[in-house]
């Protein structure tokens, strides 16, 4: 399909990229295929697809390390049909400010021809919300280069076994944190509010978002939203993983779904300083959907199986705040003095 071109400025455009309204409307090609070797269930495999869907062919992704770039990569094959490259754990938004500006100098010297051309760099939440935070801050604040950065979390370091990260939920067993006699909740901190944190910090970004692969259409259309806005951008995804958080493969949709209608995951956008909720998460902000209790969602995962009542209370508690407490519900946590 072709994409028109939209000037922002005299040295900065992007492709327009309209939103898909319904399943019927989506483009059939696929830029992320067969190949691949992640774990069955895999939602964060599917976040690919819909990413690079979305994206389309003039489209360049950049790989921060972690279990997409492991996965992606075996024996010098690759499921990427769009060009890829891998970069370092902790360096997603250096990769993709450098990758701007690289394509800017060969269309400015006439080595290549100009046109706006997607860049996507993905990475995990030990990459994005733990070690590579410093390089997403400085790639939000070149406002001049058009580059979407994109948060696949699954709650823990799991390309290397299992280990807690900053986006990993209170209590949840780890290689690192698992329950012992003396210590039944080993991993105390409450989960990084990254989407947000980013949002607030960096009033020039024009476009923020969370997602989850179990609403296809909202995340495609967030994608596109992101890449055609202009300037750097950033979406953060829950990707629920048969792995790290112990549960049957077939239920990894269920389970991202769960995480929306209990209040833990909510899904908004922040443009250009407006948040907007989406599905269930606006039902919930307006009244019209009552959230379901956190337990539905916990008790379906080993990775919570050493919880009792008072941890599952708990747990209840920090969510309710986030809805009833926050100056801005699920998002901003602050309350008005």
């Amino acid at each position: 399909m072709q994409e028109t071109t939209i000037a922002l400025s005299d040295f900065i455009s992007t492709q327009v990229l309209e939103p898909w309204k319904g399943i019927k409307k989506v483009a059939r090609e696929e830029y992320f295929t067969s190949g691949h070797r992640t774990c069955q269930g895999c939602e964060s495999a599917l976040v690919m697809k819909l990413m690079a869907k979305a994206a389309g062919p003039r489209s360049i992704i950049l790989g921060a390390t972690g279990c997409m770039y492991v996965a992606n990569t075996t024996y010098y094959s690759t499921p990427w049909v769009v060009p890829w490259m891998h970069t370092q754990l902790g360096s997603a938004g250096s990769a993709a400010t450098g990758t701007v500006a690289a394509l800017r100098a060969m269309m400015r010297k006439g080595k290549m021809e100009e046109e706006p051309i997607n860049v996507i760099s993905f990475c995990g939440d030990g990459g994005g919300a733990d070690m590579g935070l410093s390089a997403i801050s400085a790639a939000l604040q070149h406002t001049h280069y058009n580059l979407l950065i994109f948060m696949y979390d699954n709650e823990s370091y799991a390309n290397t076994d299992i280990q807690v990260s900053g986006s990993s939920p209170y209590g949840a067993n780890s290689t690192f944190s698992p329950p012992g006699k003396v210590h039944r909740i080993m991993h105390r901190r409450w989960k990084k509010n990254t989407a947000a944190m980013l949002a607030a910090g960096h009033p020039d970004c024009k476009y923020v978002a969370t997602v989850t692969a179990g609403n296809a259409i909202d995340t495609m259309n967030k994608v596109r939203r992101a890449l055609t806005i202009g300037g750097p951008t950033f979406i953060h995804s829950l990707d629920p993983c048969p792995k790290g958080w112990d549960y049957d493969p077939k239920y990894s949709h269920e389970l991202g779904e769960l995480a929306t209608e209990t209040g833990i995951w909510p899904l908004y956008e922040v443009e250009e300083g407006k948040v907007k909720m989406y599905g269930k998460s606006k039902h919930i902000a307006s009244g019209a959907f009552k959230r379901k209790p956190v337990r539905e969602y916990l008790l379906r995962q080993g990775r919570f199986a050493h919880f009792v009542e008072e941890d599952i209370d708990y747990f209840q508690a920090k969510v309710d705040e986030m809805w009833e407490k926050w100056l801005v519900p699920g998002v901003i946590p602050f309350a008005q003095a």
